[in-house]
C-alpha cells in the first residue's frame, strides 16, 4: 500500500530541482560577502535573518563600496517590495493570519512563490507552503556556509558566476508558467519594461516598476479575455 507524503514533505521535495540552481548562487553571495570584507559570521547571519539572494548581494556590494546604512537599508527594501505582491496572489489561494502570515512570509522567495502557485489544484496548503520555503532555507545557508569558508581563496566573484547565476534562477522559474498568450504576453511586457526602466533608475525601483507593471497588465488581459467570453454567451 502506497502511503501518501505530508503536505510538508511535498512541498519540501517540490524544490528539489531548483537546489542546483541556489546552491552556487549562496556560494556566489558569500565569495561577493567575504571580498567586502564581512566576516564568515556576519556573512552566516545576514543568510538566517534575511534570507533574500538579491537583497543580499546588493548589501555585500555596498558594504564593500562603503556605503551609509541609510543607502543599505533603503536599496534592500526597493528590492524586496516585489514580495508584497507575492503575498498579495498567495492571499487569493490561501488566507493567513496572524503569526502564520509572519512566519510564511519571512521565509517566502521567489523560487518558493513560483513553485507554489504552479502547484496543483488543491494541493497548497500552508504545510506546504512552509515545507517549500524551508527547502531553499536550509540549501541556501548551507552553502552561504560552504562559500564563506572559501570565499577567502576565491577573491574575484565574477570567478563563480554571479552575475550570471540570479537572472537563469529567475528565467528557469519563468518558463514552465508560460502556458498562455496571457502569460507570454505579460512575460515580454514585463521585461521590456524593465529594460527600458533600467536605462533611467536604479535595480531596486526597475523590480517594483516592472513587477507593478506586469501586474496591471496580466489583471488588464484577464479582464478584457473574461468580458469578451461573457458577450459570446447567448
Amino acid at each position: 500500500m502506497r502511503v501518501a507524503r505530508s503536505p510538508f514533505l511535498s512541498g519540501f521535495t517540490a524544490m528539489l530541482p531548483l537546489w542546483l540552481g541556489v546552491a552556487p548562487f549562496a556560494v556566489a553571495y558569500a565569495v561577493t560577502a567575504r571580498a567586502a570584507h564581512l566576516s564568515v559570521l556576519d556573512t552566516q547571519l545576514m543568510s538566517l535573518t534575511v534570507f533574500a539572494g538579491a537583497s543580499q548581494f546588493a548589501a555585500a556590494g555596498l558594504f564593500g563600496q562603503g556605503a551609509s546604512a541609510l543607502a543599505v537599508v533603503g536599496t534592500t527594501f526597493l528590492l524586496n517590495v516585489r514580495h508584497v505582491l507575492y503575498g498579495l496572489s498567495l492571499a487569493q489561494s490561501l488566507p493567513l493570519h496572524g503569526w502564520r502570515r509572519g512566519l510564511a512570509a519571512q521565509f517566502l522567495t521567489d523560487e518558493a512563490y513560483g513553485v507554489v502557485i504552479a502547484a496543483p489544484q488543491g494541493t497548497l496548503s500552508l504545510p506546504f507552503l512552509l515545507g517549500a520555503e524551508l527547502s531553499l532555507y536550509v540549501v541556501w545557508n548551507a552553502f552561504t556556509l560552504l562559500g564563506a569558508l572559501v570565499g577567502a581563496f576565491i577573491p574575484d566573484p565574477a570567478a563563480v558566476g554571479a552575475d550570471v547565476i540570479f537572472p537563469l534562477a529567475f528565467l528557469g522559474l519563468l518558463v514552465p508558467l508560460l502556458t498562455s498568450r496571457v502569460t507570454l504576453i505579460v512575460a515580454a511586457g514585463s521585461g521590456l519594461l524593465a529594460w527600458a526602466v533600467s536605462r533611467v533608475l536604479p535595480g531596486g525601483l526597475t523590480v517594483l516598476i516592472a513587477g507593478v507593471g506586469g501586474a496591471l497588465l496580466g489583471a488588464a488581459l484577464t479582464s478584457r479575455g473574461a468580458g469578451d467570453a461573457g458577450g459570446r454567451e447567448p
